[in-house]
This record gives structure tokens, sequence and C-alpha cells, in this order.
């Protein structure tokens, strides 16, 4: 089992190996989507190398997830999960889906750390504690034994 915790802050911020970027199903190409979220904080902050690299693992199922380089983050990597569908709305089976798949990547990679985003909460239009309560419920059911930081968003 994983050690949880919750957190309020900035997902860029947390001191982990892998930080998870809530993202599409890399269909259209990420140079043409305007920044916003969590992806956008982390092309400004990592810059566009982890975009290029994303765009050649191709389209991404829904609830599926993708390992890029970190960029200029000071993490080992991203994990890119398609949380929302084509029609940039999120379900309880892809934020479900996303977060199980990240942490199975975050176990693969042996990652002793790993920090989520809440998943289709922003963009993908969930509801900030729905989306808590099916996230954390995924987490405790995993088997990833690292630590793993679900951050709800607080400027600071």
């Amino acid at each position: 089992m994983s050690a949880y915790i919750l957190v309020k802050g900035n997902l860029l911020d947390q001191p982990v190996d892998a930080i998870v970027n809530a993202w599409n199903r890399n269909i259209i190409p990420w140079w043409l989507l305007i920044p916003q979220g969590v992806s956008g904080a982390i092309k400004r902050r990592a810059g566009l190398a982890p975009f290029r690299e994303l765009a050649r693992h191709g389209p991404i199922p829904l609830g599926n997830a993708v390992l890029t380089g970190a960029g200029r983050l000071p993490h080992r990597a991203i994990i890119h999960v398609a949380g929302i569908s084509m029609w940039w709305r999120s379900t309880p089976q892809s934020i479900s889906a996303s977060t199980r798949h990240a942490l199975d990547l975050a176990a693969a990679q042996r990652f002793e750390s790993i920090a989520l985003p809440l998943i289709g909460a922003g963009t993908g239009g969930g509801g900030e504690d729905a989306v808590e309560h099916l996230m954390h419920t995924e987490i405790e059911r995993h088997r990833y034994g690292g630590e793993v930081r679900l951050v709800r968003f607080a400027n600071d």
C-alpha cells in the first residue's frame, strides 16, 4: 500500500520523483492547444520538450497514461494521463482509470513518490470533492508502494 497524503499547493512544487499531467487523448497537436490548468503550468516551467516527446506517442486511449522526461522541472519524469474525452469532459471511469494507470507507471519505473492533480476537475468539468473521492478510492486500492501526493491547487 502507498503512503497517501492530501496536499494543498502547487503540483509543480512537490518534492517527488514524478508528477502527473492531466492531459487529453493527445489527438489534437499540443501546439494548437491554448495552455490552461496543469498543462499550461507545466509548459511554462518545463518548456516544450515534454510535449514534443508526448506527441511522438500518438493518440492515448481514454484513461491511459504515458511517460516523458520532465524538461526543466526538477522531477525525474512526467506521467501524462488522458483524463478527458474529445468533448473535454471527464467521467468517473476516466478519472479512476487515469489514476490507476499513472500509479502503474510509477510502480513500473520504481519511482519512490508521485504527485497527482485532481484529474478532470478543471477543464474536465468534474467537481473537486467528487474527483478527490474517486482518486482517493483508486489510490487506496492500488499496490503502489511509494508516496502518493494528491494535490488540490492553492495559490500561495
